[in-house]
């Protein structure tokens, strides 16, 4: 039983690391791959740089997507987008 006693601080730092720590960066990056793979044609996107643009192609092979600005297309790895714009715009405002 005292050896329990001597490992029990430890434990219970390991398990709060994961709650607040491991897990969330979990669900984050769940999160972020399923909305990377929801992007389609037409989207209106915003990129992590401030880039706002609409999606004209996606691929598949390397991951990528072409974006189209008012400065033409632009070629972007899908990892680069930050928020969809398209649901957000055409959604009601909250009071």
């Amino acid at each position: 039983m005292e050896n329990i006693g001597q490992f029990l601080p430890l434990i219970l730092i390991f398990v709060v690391a994961y709650f607040f720590m491991i897990r969330p960066q979990m669900k984050r990056q769940k999160d972020e791959k399923k909305f990377t793979s929801e992007l389609k044609k037409g989207d209106k996107i915003i990129t992590k740089s401030g880039l706002h643009g609409k999606i004209v192609e996606l691929n598949d092979k390397d991951f990528s997507c072409v974006i189209e600005t008012m400065a033409g297309r632009l070629k972007f790895d899908r990892s680069a987008i930050s928020m969809e714009m398209s649901k957000k715009l055409s959604a009601p405002a909250k009071k």
